[in-house]
């Protein structure tokens, strides 16, 4: 199976949240997500499953984090790969 292909017109497709989260706390750690997204699982015991868990049930925490992620991603300061 090939990689998926970059829609020009939406920079997070083929991306999962999993992926975007794991980015960013790759590249950033958890204290400064809870810097710049204030929610509770980013801030106590953080972890990628109960993160994930609530992202998915709390569009505008995911699409903080997603806005931040693509931002990031246009000027070149992380892989879209990882």
């Amino acid at each position: 199976m090939s990689d998926p292909i970059p829609h020009p017109n939406d920079p997070l497709h083929g991306i999962t949240l999993e992926k975007v989260l794991t980015r960013m706390v790759e590249a950033h750690g958890w204290e400064r997500l809870a810097d710049q997204i204030q929610i509770r699982c980013f801030m106590f015991d953080p972890t990628i499953k109960s993160s994930l868990t609530f992202l998915r049930k709390t569009p505008w925490a995911r699409k903080k984090l997603e806005d931040w992620y693509v931002y990031e991603v246009t000027r070149g300061w992380i892989s879209r790969e990882g």
